[in-house]
């Protein structure tokens, strides 16, 4: 009761003596309603710092609770924080699924759920609209090696972007770290943008003439692992541009994956081979940046100018488990 009336007391208009006289009843409700007035009075006083973390992206942001981000300011902010960097570090989150969600959509609109670990079976979390990033299975042990889950979870030790097989395609993607190993688990993040700004003008232009088919079915067969008939109807990919143009951030990017399996106006072979070498390409040591795990980091990327991947550890032996929001690439929110 004494820190609720302390934050009502805070409130302009509110004297003591006023606020000792209401008479309320202390609930959740009234907690959430002070936590977010404190929050967005704080966010009007304390602009947000971008540390970068990388030569060409990828910016650590100072400290901010993002559960408990509400207003317009601080929001529009984070995008332009993403324009800017299109990888943002948030250390020390405490989230709950529900609350990651939440966040997810007041930042930048609609969830992608259809997933391609979706048409492998239900989720143990409840919903698809949260990836269940882990080596955990729904009984809460680790997965046994040749469950037919963790071979999927290989293929994201491939370079790719989320939900490219899809249309609408994924544009941010939030990244928590909910339980880390006790050894290197890294992520690497590609920046697709200054790999575009590398190319020389007469490919530039010769790639964003093309068209890409990305399919999750195509990536996961690079490594072995094969859909049955059934979950290939639930998966038929989706048509992009091999470059994409952002237009709030006033950049083009590359767009690929490895999901991307077939370029429209090329023979397979020689599309195939294109997007090797791009990819080949983007992933040199200049454009890619390794995030290193801390517990509690919530890492947002976009979708639309960066690739990533996981590297490996010893899964068989320890726990990790993180969870992810993607949203999808509608209309942009302002910035």
């Amino acid at each position: 009761m004494s820190c609720v009336c302390s934050s009502i007391r805070s409130v302009k208009g509110f004297s003591l003596n006023s606020a000792q006289k209401i008479k309320f009843f202390v609930d959740l409700e009234s907690i959430s309603f002070v936590r977010k007035l404190k929050q967005s009075q704080d966010n009007d006083l304390m602009p947000l710092k971008f540390t970068s973390l990388h030569q060409n992206f990828a910016a650590e942001v100072s400290t901010i609770s993002l559960r408990e981000t509400f207003d317009d300011s601080t929001l529009a902010e984070i995008r332009k924080g993403m324009d800017v960097y299109a990888v943002l570090v948030f250390r020390r989150q405490t989230l709950t699924d529900s609350e990651q969600m939440d966040f997810a959509r007041r930042l930048d609109g609609e969830l992608h759920s259809k997933t391609g670990a979706s048409a492998l079976g239900k989720t143990r979390l409840g919903s698809e609209a949260i990836a269940d990033i882990s080596n955990v299975s729904s009984e809460g042990s680790l997965l046994e090696q040749q469950d037919r889950k963790r071979l999927y979870s290989l293929g994201n030790r491939l370079w790719h972007t989320d939900a490219s097989f899809q249309d609408p395609a994924g544009r941010y993607s939030m990244l928590h770290a909910r339980a880390l190993p006790p050894v290197d688990a890294d992520t690497l993040f590609a920046d697709e943008r200054a790999a575009f700004d590398a190319l020389d003008d007469k490919t530039k232009t010769f790639l964003e003439g093309l068209t890409c088919h990305h399919s999750i079915v195509h990536s996961r067969q690079t490594l072995g692992f094969d859909f049955s008939d059934e979950e290939k109807l639930q998966l038929p990919g989706a048509f992009h541009p091999f470059v994409r143009n952002l237009k709030r951030a006033g950049r083009k990017s590359l767009y690929l994956a490895s999901h991307a399996g077939q370029v429209m106006e090329m023979s397979l072979p020689e599309g195939r081979l294109l997007i090797w070498e791009m990819i080949q390409h983007a992933t040199q040591p200049e454009f890619v940046y390794r995030h290193k795990w801390q517990d509690g980091d919530l890492v947002i990327w976009d979708n639309r100018c960066t690739m990533h991947r996981a590297t490996a550890f010893d899964d068989a032996k320890y726990r990790r488990e993180l969870r992810r929001v993607t949203t999808l690439d509608l209309v942009e929110a302002p910035a």
